[in-house]
């Protein structure tokens, strides 16, 4: 029935999972190559990681009292709409649909097929009908494919299997960390071997664009508040599993880098997308570089559902709100998920994964995802001046206030960096208004 009503099932573990595994995915995999290249200082990478991890931090406590306060689906456009307008939250929405989670779906899946063939490399005498770049892409939606009919099935049974791939990518990445410092081959000297390091204006803006790649690994710290209607308990434990969520993957990701910059060195990392493949066949040899490069491409799978969880709540909590079209709204009779908006989501992510190259999804996508978490946390002051939180987070003003400095100053350097993609982001956001007055327009003539 369109009455239908999201119910609150998840406990905290559940939702820890999901944070954990919306973070962990093809960010931490695909990006430390792609940011030697530009940065070419081990100890500088490590210090960018570091200050992504804080602000990470940051955030996630700004989102508990946020998520504390409107305990409801949506994440970003229920705060946005609530807090100030609802073009605003529209706007979030709508980035959301196009940027934070289909980019993202699709970058996932890209990730995916990067690892599968450095696992099995193509042979082109046998595989004369397609390209590597073509079988990549094919690859990648058929994964897509197959966990849009997953988490059509329900939350539980996708938060079961959601549980399942978490664990295992966890393991995988400790396994990587144990093993790799304890067994493997290395030389902590990789650490000191750079180039040159200046402090001019340049090399501000190539760590800009950096953190702005790292905030794209840190994505999902949020995770939680997209699925507020459904967790119980939630002025507990939505808070409480941004925090244990967040906490556990910046560790992990300080210390998988480390493993990075200890196996290999920075020359050789520079570049190349499937970096912990790369880590492992130095560390243990050939034959471990092709089982952990497949373990790891099996283990995006755990990213790639958590997005295809979160997101179609969001365009759900529109559609409800009259800002969407009205098909979205609706909940399936049998397995309660919004079921139309899940199917619209994973057609997004399949046309990007054949329309554009990884380096161009992740430079737009980082700068996109960028801009709606500054309005959220400055919301924090807003919820605190006029008396309506319903929980006080440790650290205000300081975190808070840190969080839009340094996040603000991402989006200037990244956008002097790359301006054009930078553009096609805001270009997107504005392209939502006429949109959204549309469906006002639509809503109220359907009143009257």
């Amino acid at each position: 029935m369109d009455s239908a009503r999201l119910e609150r099932k998840l406990t905290l573990f559940p939702v820890v999972n999901i944070v954990i595994a919306n973070m962990i995915g093809a960010g931490i995999f695909t990006t430390s190559g792609l940011l030697m290249s530009d940065l070419h200082h081990p100890l500088v990478m490590l210090a960018l990681w570091l200050i992504g991890g804080a602000v990470a931090l940051c955030g996630a406590l700004c989102y508990g009292e946020l998520g504390a306060t409107f305990p409801r689906a949506g994440g970003e456009y229920a705060f946005l709409s609530q807090l100030y307008h609802p073009l605003i939250g529209f706007l979030s929405g709508w980035v959301s649909l196009f940027v934070g989670f289909s980019a993202a779906i699709a970058a996932s899946a890209i990730g995916f097929s990067e690892y599968l063939l450095r696992a099995f490399p193509l042979d082109p005498e046998t595989f004369t009908f397609i390209t590597p770049e073509g079988f990549k892409r094919a690859v990648a939606v058929g994964v897509i494919v197959l966990f849009i009919a997953v988490h059509l099935r329900g939350i539980q049974f996708g938060s079961r299997v959601q549980n399942g791939l978490t664990l295992v990518k966890v393991l995988l990445i400790l396994a990587l960390i144990v093993l790799g410092f304890s067994a493997g081959q290395g030389r902590w000297s990789h650490l000191v071997q750079q180039s040159s390091f200046s402090w001019s204006f340049s090399q501000w803006k190539t760590m800009g664009l950096g953190l702005m790649w790292i905030m794209f690994a840190y994505s999902g710290w949020n995770a939680a508040v997209y699925i507020g209607s459904e967790i119980k308990r939630p002025k507990k434990n939505l808070p409480l599993s941004l925090l244990l969520g967040t906490g556990s993957v910046v560790v992990l990701y300080l210390l998988l880098n480390l493993f990075y910059l200890y196996a290999v060195d920075p020359q050789s990392m520079r570049g190349v997308i499937s970096i912990s493949g790369l880590a492992a066949g130095r560390a243990f040899g050939p034959t471990a570089e092709m089982l952990i490069s497949l373990m790891i491409g099996f283990a995006l799978f755990s990213s790639l559902s958590a997005f295809i969880i979160l997101g179609p709540r969001v365009y759900y909590a529109m559609a409800r709100d009259g800002v969407f079209f009205d098909a979205f709204s609706r909940i399936h009779p049998r397995f309660k998920v919004p079921s139309k908006a899940i199917l619209l989501q994973g057609g997004i992510a399949a046309l990007m994964v054949l329309s554009g190259s990884f380096d161009q999804i992740l430079t737009y996508m980082g700068f996109s995802l960028g801009i709606f978490p500054l309005l959220s946390v400055l919301g924090v002051f807003k919820l605190r001046r006029t008396g309506r939180s319903a929980l006080r987070m440790p650290g205000y003003p300081m975190i808070p206030a840190l969080y839009l400095f340094i996040g603000t100053a991402i989006l200037l350097l990244s956008y002097f960096e790359r301006p054009l993609e930078s553009s096609l982001a805001v270009a997107t956001v504005l392209l939502g208004i006429p949109f959204y007055l549309a469906f006002v327009k639509k809503k109220l003539q359907s009143i009257t």
